[in-house]
């Protein structure tokens, strides 16, 4: 079976970049590391917003890298003008700082496709080069439907509560398009909402403080950064560290967050798999898995997981990912009962949580 990965290998024309950065040293640096993919090549340089407006018209990339901190325009200014004017998506250069995470938080909101967090030195670009580059690639697919589509019925396999157990918890997995996302269907959950919200969201360490903090001024329950120990309760959601991977673990007080930082898994840490998985373990069929937009497979064999103990599982549709990656490879593989648009998740979750019968189910789903 074919990953999102290798169906762009396949594609033999090269990724046209335009990097824009107001540091020469940067410009040459991160230009050097992306046309060593064979797969890309940078069409052309701007050292500031004002010029990359004018190369952009030139040269019509497929991607945009864009610094965050510019003379005469900074980056969120050229981003706004970018998103308004073309449809040439942007990956942004933020640093790894508090105020880089505020920043970058407001980049994704207004459309940036993904971030990069840029080293404290120019010399040590090199460690984001595997990062980027990937990115990069991921972001000739955003906002673009991919692929020859994949359909599920509406109501096909949906088994939330039907077997009378109850809703105890709701696992997320999300990567690119997914803070953006997030904040769509977040804010519309209740403060009543009756279980746990848990969040895997690919993000960069210190970025997902920021993260929590950015939903939890709009939403009505709480959310946060999870903890070790953290009671996993109604009323909040708990978003993975960017440092870390988010399990849960019943004890006599109650479940609580527990956090690993073993290592990557496929790729990530946070990963959507380990928390997936863990919740299938502590939870089996009293779950809820969605998984949301990005790239590649993170969190499709957890998926799988949850609906082989009985829970109920759910996917962001194609139209409305910006990257339809980690929900695809989970509907192909069979793993999905529900494929719900953005503006419907945070509808059909609070009818889900209350749901008997699949028959309601799937009115809710229409």
């Amino acid at each position: 079976m074919a990953t999102e990965t290798d169906q762009m290998q396949t594609n033999t024309k090269p990724i046209r970049v335009l990097v824009v950065d107001d540091s020469a040293v940067m410009r040459k640096l991160i230009s050097n590391l992306l046309e060593k993919d064979d797969e890309i090549t940078v069409v052309a340089t701007a050292m500031d917003g004002i010029f990359a407006l004018a190369k952009l018209e030139q040269f019509r990339p497929d991607v945009v890298t864009l610094d965050v901190d510019m003379p005469r325009a900074d980056g969120l200014s050229i981003l706004r003008q970018i998103v308004a004017q073309s449809a040439v998506p942007v990956v942004m250069l933020s640093s790894l700082t508090a105020t880089g995470a505020r920043t970058a938080m407001e980049a994704l909101e207004i459309g940036a496709v993904d971030v990069v967090c840029k080293p404290k030195t120019a010399a040590r670009i090199g460690e984001v080069a595997k990062e980027l580059i990937e990115k990069v690639k991921a972001a000739t697919h955003g906002r673009i439907r991919q692929g020859e589509g994949v359909a599920v019925r509406p109501g096909e396999g949906a088994r939330a509560r039907a077997s009378g157990r109850e809703v105890k918890i709701v696992a997320v997995g999300a990567s690119s398009g997914g803070p953006h996302a997030l904040r769509q269907w977040l804010p519309q959950i209740p403060a009543d909402f009756p279980c746990p919200i848990v969040i895997a969201q690919h993000l960069p360490e210190t970025f997902t403080t920021t993260f929590a903090k950015w939903l939890d001024e709009i939403c009505q329950i709480e959310v946060r950064e999870a903890k070790a120990g953290d009671p996993v309760v109604p009323g909040c959601a708990l978003i993975a560290p960017g440092d870390a991977h988010l399990t849960v673990r019943r004890k006599a007080a109650g479940v609580e967050a527990v956090l690993d930082r073993s290592g990557l898994v496929n790729g990530h840490m946070p990963s959507v798999e380990v928390l997936f998985r863990s919740v299938a373990a502590e939870y089996g069929s009293e779950a809820v898995a969605l998984i949301m937009t990005g790239m590649g497979d993170d969190g499709a064999e957890g998926v799988g997981e949850i609906k082989r103990r009985g829970g109920h599982t759910i996917a962001q549709d194609e139209e409305s990912c910006m990257i339809f990656g980690m929900p695809k490879v989970a509907i192909r593989r069979g793993y999905v009962d529900q494929v719900i648009p953005l503006n419907r998740i945070a509808e059909y979750l609070v009818a889900t949580v209350g749901l008997t019968t699949k028959a309601e189910i799937r009115g809710n789903a229409k």
